[in-house]
């Protein structure tokens, strides 16, 4: 029971801190990304019109990262697909970053991760029905 609320807790931290990716899209202060290129190419930098659209995906990871550890706490049915989903969001949202991302980002990117492995066969129905 305890792991359950631990789990739920660590999802909506992990959502919380998505928000930095649309500070740092939106800033230029301590909290904003260095001002690097992405990986695909050299013109477009995080805090030009590609990197500010791209925030949309950090926020949409924020959102539902912290939505299903709302979901886990509180009972819903569908938090895993909702973590699963967040969790690629939360890939494809930093990877092209990786670059500019300050270092809790691959930390983050190892979570979800381990989210994605871990809330998919064949261990999701395991997972779930331990957390109850």
């Amino acid at each position: 029971m305890c792991l359950k609320y631990l789990l739920a807790f660590l999802l909506v931290m992990h959502g919380l801190a998505h928000v930095t990716g649309l500070v740092g899209a939106f800033s230029s202060g301590e909290q904003a990304f260095e001002d690097k290129p992405w990986i695909f190419s050299q013109g477009v930098t995080a805090r030009g019109p590609v990197g500010k659209a791209w925030a949309l995906l950090w926020l949409l990871a924020a959102l539902g990262l912290a939505g299903a550890g709302l979901g886990l706490a509180l009972g819903w049915s569908g938090w895993p697909t909702l973590a699963v989903v967040a969790a690629v969001l939360s890939l494809v949202a930093i990877v092209p970053w990786l670059r500019v991302v300050p270092p809790g980002a691959w930390a983050g990117a190892l979570l979800d991760l381990l989210i994605v492995v871990a809330l998919l066969p064949p261990w999701a129905a395991r997972i779930v029905e331990f957390l109850g």
